[in-house]
């Protein structure tokens, strides 16, 4: 998209504002159909094209660390086949990143035993192990997952996994075998997640949730019949999308045959306001001399929404602000996070950020986001603390 297309575009969304007739017909998409028996066939999808400046990043050389990008950040579009109370199924294709996301069926026991005992999904789904992670991708309140978030989450995985929810809390399960869709990450993972919810109404929530999961990683052999061990990398870039640099960054920890994950997460949202935090540590069992590695780190932010609506929270994650208003919802919002990857021979590096961000629900369909980044980094003899703007438009159904 070049830049003559992006303020076209950008033009003819806040035009949408005009008045509420226009409101009106964007928030009724017809993106998907129900038949008489309840079975619904839709498309989901989401479209964001991001920007990146940045300032503050000189090398010791004089060079700068970071390029000022801008660019499609997601083209995502999925087939979604559903019966309430019944089954889900979804196939989602990320075309920016040329990546799988979402390809499963999940179904409710009820109908078929005749008792609730949970939900059972099959196919390729996100891992139990972060918060942030596992929330869906276009509800996320800020740009890009918090710096522990980035580099200690799994991701997607192919395998089984059981949901039950109570009143009072949620339990997660799964066990996840092979590739992931792309071929890559060979191995089995174990993992689970539990949270306490004894508060769980519209604009008032407790949750206390505790995650940890069991990755074995297993060697590969390359098309020349060449075995290589398993192998862990740690990283993140920081808290931005459109570079290849990272701040911290462990290398490849060579013979790696396991990797231990655990989380502590924390939600408390009254009315307009809310605050959400974890803590996440990855542990790396080694073999063959070579010495275990361990990382940590945490994030906590707080929330406010200036016209007066609550972050919605189902299912033991939090979704995007629908807006009441004509002119949308507005919501400020302050970051902490830090990263720890030294530990031992291995000098990955610290990290921590501050970020403030703001963001404008539109519509249910419409979503712009402004970051401000201040990032402080220490590896070894390259320290840089780069100051970093981002906007984002996004549009989702």
């Amino acid at each position: 998209m070049n830049q003559a297309s992006l303020r076209a575009t950008v033009a003819l969304l806040l035009g949408t504002t005009a008045g509420p007739a226009a409101a009106y017909d964007l928030e009724n998409w017809p993106v998907h159909y129900t038949f008489g028996d309840g079975t619904d066939v839709g498309l989901t999808g989401v479209y964001r094209y991001d920007v990146n400046a940045f300032s503050d990043d000189r090398r010791a050389d004089g060079s700068h660390a970071f390029e000022d990008s801008h660019t499609n950040r997601r083209k995502e579009l999925g087939l979604t086949l559903k019966k309430k109370g019944v089954y889900e199924a979804i196939i989602d294709y990320e075309y920016q990143g040329k990546s799988w996301l979402d390809t499963n069926v999940r179904v409710q026991s009820k109908p078929f035993l005749g008792t609730d005992i949970g939900a059972f999904r099959f196919g390729y789904s996100k891992t139990p192990v972060s918060f942030e992670g596992v929330t869906g991708t276009k509800a996320t309140s800020f740009l890009e997952l918090a710096l522990p978030a980035q580099a200690i989450f799994e991701g997607r995985r192919t395998g089984i996994d059981w949901q039950f929810e109570h009143p009072a809390y949620i339990v997660n399960l799964g066990y996840y075998w092979g590739q992931d869709l792309l071929g890559d990450n060979d191995g089995t993972t174990l993992g689970g997640r539990i949270a306490w919810t004894p508060r769980k109404a519209e604009g008032d929530v407790i949750h206390l949730g505790f995650s940890a999961s069991r990755e074995d990683r297993d060697g590969t052999t390359d098309g020349r019949g060449v075995h290589h061990d398993p192998s862990v990398r740690l990283s993140t870039p920081p808290e931005t999308g459109l570079t290849p640099v990272r701040l911290v960054d462990t290398g490849s920890l060579s013979k790696a045959d396991r990797v231990d994950r655990s989380g502590l997460e924390a939600l408390w949202i009254t009315g307009p306001w809310s605050v959400q935090g974890e803590l996440l540590r990855a542990d790396v069992s080694r073999f063959g001399g070579n010495p275990d590695f361990q990382a940590s780190g945490g994030y906590v932010f707080g929330s406010w929404v200036l016209t007066g609506e609550s972050r919605p929270y189902s299912g033991g994650n939090v979704g995007n602000i629908k807006p009441k208003g004509k002119w949308g919802a507005w919501e400020l919002l302050l970051r902490y996070s830090e990263l720890d990857l030294n530990d031992g021979p291995v000098r990955g590096g610290k990290e921590h950020d501050w970020t403030l961000g703001a963001n404008w629900y539109l519509t249910q369909h419409f979503k712009f986001q402004a970051n401000y980044i201040q990032a402080t980094s220490d590896k070894g003899n390259l320290s840089l603390d780069p100051r970093i703007f981002e906007l984002r438009a996004q549009i989702q159904f």
